[in-house]
């Protein structure tokens, strides 16, 4: 944590030296002591200090001086730390200024010059001050913040980036917040810029897209060497999984992530069923963890970072990235997992991020305290979304498609959600429009059955409608299926015939792609069972196949 500031401003230089001296002597351990020899430089120089969020206890300002009277400097300062104590250095003949500036700019305290010696004229003043100060402080959030409107689609993207990737990050609402118009008075920018990204150093970015602020932060998106043992496609939790074992069997292991560890199940609120976690464990826990427990094996982390094609060269296979770069493996892992469907819904697509989300971060939940939410979908990440959305809206319905939710979803979920009070569940519904100015304000409900239609307000839409592989990439390299999953062990065995192009005097491996060693894992895998607990287990699966593999060569 930073030390809160003391500021010293004089243009007289010996007595900048000494009061200096003074302060770092009986203050240094613990604040932070700076000078600055004239209000000007002293403002430019406060600025940074408000855009790195570092607190500011005490402005110790001489009266008299050039181009910027103290008060002057004062009467600016304290816009931009309005907490901070406020004491004058006067000589005898600035004493009806100094009396003056108490009324005017509510200076806390003025100094006679000369104050030696200090621990008589000057220590017990700023103690009495600071003392003050503290009894109301309360430390400024250290990290980036990120400042824009809450309907915001772009704002909404880097907030779930940020958080995806395990960086600590504080969300400041333009309309609501005094310190958000702050930082924007203090940087310049207006509103037609937002949203802004504001780091610990005092840097900032506008309207920025997710690798610009990775690069920023130093999130790792090249790797170190050209050739690895092992590389893994997608680190949701087959690909993690596969990583931590392969890295902990001695293989040299890359993982590559094109948005953020964890994949779909990391945005889930609550896993209760994966086991060891009696009390369940939220889907970006199981990811923190897993990201831990893999850097700690070696695994190399690329993210976002992502694969657009690969290609085989003899015993090597060799991915092609977003950047142009290549990277090269001896057995390739794709659990790149599945990307959320997509509804062809009128007003979907304009209020996406404005009310409307597809898998909602959790950090949505505390903006619709006692609203009206809609989920659609009924297989438990439905269902684990309406239960977390509960404990803060008024209302949650869930709009299911089919007749029931068993056909989905499991049993223990079912029993909270019919337990819970102001979850609503309305069987054989669909949502065929959504309608608002900046955010989404109501939405129109048919009955499957019936084909009768309801509008009703809506605070948020929150879609859990299914998922779809995302496999253009590998387009002509391994065998798919019609919906893009990628075929795999004996499924590619047609009238027990290996596959079309295998080169290998062996029938494929369990979870091996139709070019031998390109394996697959996961929800992207052809007739997978879906979930979080079978992709763990097909991903510590796969490195087991990858040894065998490599045993071979």
């Amino acid at each position: 944590m930073a030390k809160p500031v003391i500021w010293t401003v004089d243009d007289d230089a010996d007595v900048l030296r000494s009061v200096e001296r003074d302060l770092r002597r009986h203050y240094g351990d613990r604040y932070k002591v700076i000078s600055a020899d004239s209000g000007v430089s002293a403002l430019d120089a406060t600025k940074q200090l408000k855009l790195r969020n570092e607190p500011v206890a005490l402005f110790l300002v001489d009266q008299r001086m050039p181009r910027m009277s103290g008060v002057e400097f004062l009467e600016k300062a304290i816009e931009l730390y309005p907490q901070a104590k406020r004491a004058l250095l006067t000589a005898y003949a600035d004493t009806d200024a100094a009396i003056r500036a108490i009324n005017n700019v509510h200076i806390d305290h003025y100094l006679m010059k000369p104050w030696d010696p200090p621990e008589e004229r000057l220590y017990g003043v700023v103690d009495d001050l600071l003392d003050d100060w503290q009894a109301s402080y309360h430390p400024a959030f250290q990290g980036v913040r990120v400042i824009g409107h809450q309907w915001s689609p772009h704002s909404t993207e880097i907030r779930d980036f940020l958080g995806r990737n395990f960086v600590p990050h504080q969300w400041l609402n333009v309309e609501t917040e005094e310190d958000a118009k702050q930082v924007l008075k203090t940087t310049g920018v207006d509103c037609s810029s937002l949203p802004i990204v504001v780091f610990p150093d005092g840097s900032f970015l506008s309207k920025p897209p997710a690798a610009e602020i990775a690069h920023k932060l130093g999130l790792k998106t090249k790797a170190e060497f050209p050739f690895y043992d092992l590389a893994v496609v997608g680190a949701g939790p087959s690909g993690l999984a596969a990583a931590v074992y392969g890295a902990a069997d001695g293989l040299h292991t890359l993982l590559i992530e094109r948005e953020a560890p964890g994949g779909q199940a990391g945005r889930s609120s609550r896993i209760e069923n994966y086991l060891g976690f009696p009390m369940g464990l939220s889907g970006n826990d199981l990811a923190r963890r897993a990201v831990a427990q893999a850097r700690r094996f070696g695994v190399e982390i690329l993210t976002p970072q992502e694969v657009c094609g690969v290609r085989v060269e003899g015993p090597s296979r060799v991915l092609k990235l977003s950047d142009g770069g290549e990277v090269g493996c001896r057995a390739l892992l794709i659990a790149s997992g599945i990307a959320f469907r997509k509804l062809e819904v009128p007003g979907l697509d304009r209020l996406s991020g404005a009310g409307v989300y597809y898998y909602a971060p959790m950090s949505e939940a505390f903006s619709y305290r006692d609203g009206n939410i809609y989920i659609v979908g009924g297989a438990n990440s439905a269902g684990q979304a309406a239960m977390y959305f509960s404990k803060f809206a008024r209302q949650v319905t869930m709009l299911v498609r089919g007749g029931s939710l068993s056909e989905s979803m499991s049993q223990y979920l079912e029993d909270q959600i019919a337990a819970t009070k102001n979850i609503e569940v309305r069987l054989n519904s669909s949502v065929i429009a959504v309608e608002g100015a900046e955010r989404c304000e109501t939405i129109t409900i048919q009955n499957n059955k019936t084909c009768s239609t309801e509008m009703v307000s809506a605070s948020a839409l929150l879609i859990y409608a299914g998922a779809v592989p995302r496999t253009d990439w590998l387009a002509g390299v391994v065998e798919r299926d019609a919906q893009g999953y990628v075929i795999s062990g004996q499924h590619l065995m047609l009238e027990g015939k290996r596959p079309t192009g295998w080169t290998a005097d062996r029938d494929p491996f369990y979870l091996e792609t139709s070019v031998p060693g390109i394996f697959v894992a996961g929800d992207v895998r052809h007739r997978s069972a879906k979930g979080v607990t079978s992709g763990v287990g097909e991903g510590a699966m796969a490195v087991k196949l990858v040894h065998q593999y490599l045993g071979l060569l």
